[in-house]
């Protein structure tokens, strides 16, 4: 019993005076270790008599007690003054300029959408929203999509269970084009409007995702013809790109919302074995590239929202934000937008406090 005692008592004195968190663990596992010493008589306790483990197991388990108490105490105290001595150590000067600290940068994708509102604005276009969740009426048919487009296609859009027939199915749009629909039926023409926001479409690859950014835009106004639309994406690519050399070469294509339809290419050149928008398409240094779609509105869709199409014309545009920032910026891989990757980011990101104006360039 003596020396049970004198043991808690030497190595109580050794765990207060342990001035390391290396320390106290070195004397934890000489104790409790799996060849401590408090191990060593916890273990002759499976050779007493019932009546020798009756007289020295309360001061054995009160060793072990006392022991384990002692170094979970000491432990505690000694990482709460390295605490305090860090806490001490780490100071924050609030007087710093605000350059001096670590800023966030703006997405590629919230830039380009600052970029295209500011240019918009200028021309005149407010800016509609509309619901991501979208109803079949306003995604499909009333922007004359008959039902047996492929746009409709279970393997192309993200449908919800069908709980309210057809006409009232919901999925996710395919297309910012049923703000437009909202717009007209909600709005008396004359109408300028753009639409941007987040789409769905069930594909992926390099230069497709499942969820994408597209920007629309709409006008609707009397004795419109296809010479205001190629006048406006004009101006809106020469003012996005900062070129005044921007040239457009419109070839008629197919929408069932436009009639008539015509994609749009623009020329680019190759300087420094890089593809830079801007110069003649013809040229033997350069070629074409799809930017956007466009056209007409039908007038079927402008009958669909109420207007009289006799009264009434418009045009209306469509691209995707994701694709104008790859142009514009030299991005390679439309997956890396969504990929969270800060090192992307801090290599494509802009500058938070830098707000796109056309006076000091949408591109700054």
């Amino acid at each position: 019993m003596t020396e049970v005692t004198a043991l808690k008592a030497g190595l109580l004195a050794d765990i207060a005076k342990a001035d390391t968190l290396d320390a106290v663990e070195a004397l934890r596992v000489g104790a409790l270790g799996k060849s401590g010493v408090v191990t060593g008589l916890l273990k002759t306790m499976g050779a007493m008599s019932p009546e020798e483990r009756l007289e020295r197991g309360p001061a054995i388990h009160d060793l072990r007690e006392s022991v384990t108490a002692a170094i979970a105490e000491r432990k505690a105290a000694l990482e709460s003054a390295a605490l305090d001595a860090r806490l001490a150590s780490e100071t924050l000067d609030m007087t710093l300029p605000i350059d001096a600290l670590p800023l966030g940068t703006v997405h590629p994708v919230s830039q380009v959408m600052d970029e295209l509102a500011e240019i918009f604005a200028d021309l005149g276009f407010s800016v509609a929203t509309g619901p991501e969740i979208e109803d079949d009426w306003h995604n499909f048919t009333a922007l004359n999509i008959p039902e047996t487009h492929p746009a409709r296609a279970m393997h192309d859009t993200f449908y919800f269970p069908d709980v309210g027939g057809a006409e009232h199915r919901m999925l996710l749009r395919t297309h910012t084009s049923p703000v437009q629909i909202r717009t007209m039926k909600g709005q008396e023409p004359p109408i300028r409007i753009i639409a941007p926001g987040r789409v769905y479409r069930s594909d992926s690859d390099a230069t497709h995702t499942p969820m994408f950014h597209q920007i629309e835009g709409l006008v609707i106004d009397k004795g419109i013809h296809l010479g205001h639309l190629k006048w406006t994406l004009e101006t809106f690519l020469k003012a996005f790109f900062e070129r005044e050399d921007i040239v457009l070469r419109l070839r008629p294509s197919y929408f069932p919302f436009t009639e008539p339809s015509v994609e749009v290419d623009v020329g680019y050149t190759h300087e420094n074995g890089q593809r830079v928008i801007g110069g003649s398409g013809d040229d033997a240094n350069g070629g074409w590239m799809e930017v956007l779609g466009s056209g007409m509105v039908h007038r079927r869709v402008i009958e669909a929202c109420g207007l009289d199409p006799t009264v009434w014309q418009g045009f209306a545009f469509g691209t995707g934000v994701d694709r104008l920032a790859m142009l514009k910026y030299g991005m390679n891989d439309l997956r890396a937008f969504f990929d969270g990757d800060l090192r992307w980011l801090r290599h494509y990101g802009f500058g938070a406090l830098d707000v796109p104006t056309l006076s000091g360039g949408v591109g700054a």
